[in-house]
């Protein structure tokens, strides 16, 4: 069977996690990507998500306060890590106090991430998901303003990239699907 275009923008899309060029990434784009991401499924209309953009004439500063979060031995580290993309985008979730709408703000948040993601690859924009330790860290959460009823998903990286990552194999689906059985 023919794959659709979609399927092979699914199939193709990797995770960029280095290797970005000097090409600028904007608010713009990353807008222009949010616009079309955010129709993504939310029980409730509740659209639980919000989102920071770090550009790159603000990531040196940026880099240098979450990595002062860090123990002083990794700081350096942690430091050149976060300069390492063109831009950085927060990902934001309300957190409300049902666990089943948590669930469902996640799922809702996750699925737009993908959204943004599967858009950006279209665009040859790399994108990676990161959920290091310190989007866990309260200090982090005061530097960007994210509020106690607020939960931070993920720093998506950003960059233009001039090289794919190989594709991984995937584990075929025989060994992850199973039938009820009456």
């Amino acid at each position: 069977m023919e794959k659709t275009y979609l399927a092979n923008i699914i199939r193709e899309r990797r995770a960029i996690k280095k290797g970005y060029n000097d090409k600028t990434v904007t608010e713009e784009i990353v807008r222009e990507l949010l616009q079309d991401a955010r129709w993504a499924p939310t029980h409730g209309m509740r659209e639980p998500w919000r989102f920071i953009f770090v550009g790159e004439e603000e990531l040196p500063v940026f880099a240098k306060r979450v990595a002062a979060t860090y123990p002083e031995a990794r700081q350096e580290n942690r430091e050149n890590y976060l300069n390492e993309p063109n831009a950085i985008l927060v990902a934001v979730m309300d957190v409300p106090e049902m666990e089943k709408q948590w669930d469902e703000n996640f799922g809702a948040i996750a699925t737009l991430i993908q959204n943004f993601w599967l858009l950006a690859w279209e665009k040859q924009l790399g994108v990676v998901w990161k959920t290091n330790p310190h989007i866990y860290d309260p200090k982090v959460k005061e530097i960007l303003d994210v509020k106690d009823n607020e939960k931070i998903v993920g720093f998506i990286h950003l960059g233009y990239f001039d090289e794919k990552p190989t594709p991984k194999e995937r584990t075929p689906l025989e060994e992850k699907f199973t039938r009820f059985k009456a």
